[in-house]
């Protein structure tokens, strides 16, 4: 079927857009777009026969509302909101508002995926096995500790997304460690921290694209350090352009990537995603496998991982964009 002539209106954030403050963390922006990937996925829904309408950020939405709900058929949502663990759910709500259908996930999946804490509730019931954790605002014991399975830890951010707060220390080996970082993310970030087991192994990760039962994962990527499994250290956002990592694309073993392709589905499926999103999964060494988080908002750059993927498909990178696209289309019978 050959769509044309829709109006496609783009919302996102420019990192460029926003000064930090003097108590904000240097990586508060870490998540947002450069005016080059906008561009690239611009380009991509022009190439459909679409015209693009640009919208910009939240608030740019809220002062164009008027123009935005006569002036575009349908949104293509890129933005990441500002502040709070409903941030990213403050494009997607106003959209519902005014009436005006998008391609994404809608405000509730937005939220509940940004809390860490939340989603991992979600996966339970859905049978989808994530790591131990305990969210908290002040230190903890060892007894805290032994019933997330002992040493080592990490620590995180728990509504944060893009490794935000992640660095060498989120990794703790022994209870001051564990409360430093406890207080710098609690203090810093102003938001619970969360701890994890730490899984030891090799990580994977899964893009996948529609909705409900028409939603399909894209070949599993195997992610590798400087040529080995990322074992015992943390693949942080920083390596996605650096040479240090390696995208492995399918995985090696046929059967163990389609096992974390259903694995990954089934997570996507449980947070209610739309239209696209990625799936991080950790693998220990006795072959466990665990859902670190389902990210509805995953980067569309060319270097990451739909990047990847698209080239191990024989498709362009526009053409990528264009599935995205298409499949909210179909969902929304426009």
């Amino acid at each position: 079927m050959k769509m044309k002539g829709l109006r496609v209106g783009l919302t996102y954030d420019l990192a460029k857009d926003y000064e930090l403050g003097s108590n904000d963390p240097k990586d508060k922006y870490l998540e947002f777009d450069n005016r080059r990937i906008i561009g690239g996925v611009a380009g991509a829904i022009k190439n459909m026969g679409h015209a693009v309408v640009d919208i910009g950020n939240f608030g740019q939405l809220l002062e164009k509302q008027k123009t935005v709900k006569n002036s575009v058929d349908i949104v293509f949502n890129l933005a990441e909101g500002l502040e709070g663990r409903n941030r990213e759910s403050q494009v997607p709500i106003m959209l519902e508002y005014l009436g005006v259908p998008y391609v994404g996930s809608d405000a509730l999946t937005m939220g509940l995926t940004l809390d860490k804490v939340v989603a991992k509730k979600m996966f339970t019931v859905a049978g989808v096995p994530t790591p131990r954790y305990i969210t908290t605002l002040q230190s903890l014991g060892e007894e805290d500790c032994a019933a997330l399975g002992g040493w080592p830890l990490i620590v995180k951010t728990r509504w944060e997304g893009s490794s935000k707060g992640i660095t060498a220390k989120s990794k703790v080996k022994n209870l001051a460690q564990l409360n430093d970082q406890i207080k710098h993310i609690v203090t810093t970030y102003r938001q619970p921290a969360l701890v994890e087991e730490f899984v030891s192994g090799r990580e994977f990760t899964v893009g996948i694209i529609g909705s409900g039962d028409q939603a399909y994962a894209l070949p599993a990527v195997e992610i590798r350090i400087r040529g080995e499994d990322v074992g015992d250290r943390i693949y942080v956002g920083r390596y996605v352009y650096t040479n240090d990592a390696e995208y492995i694309c399918p995985v090696p073993e046929e059967d163990l990537g389609k096992e974390i392709e259903d694995l990954a589905m089934t997570a996507y499926r449980a947070v209610d995603c739309q239209d696209f999103g990625r799936v991080d999964v950790r693998m220990d060494a006795a072959g466990h496998r665990y859902v670190l988080e389902v990210n509805p908002l995953p980067a569309l750059s060319r270097q990451d991982v739909f990047g990847v993927i698209a080239e191990t498909l024989g498709l362009s990178y526009q053409q990528m964009v264009q599935k995205v696209l298409a499949a909210g289309i179909e969902r929304l019978r426009l």
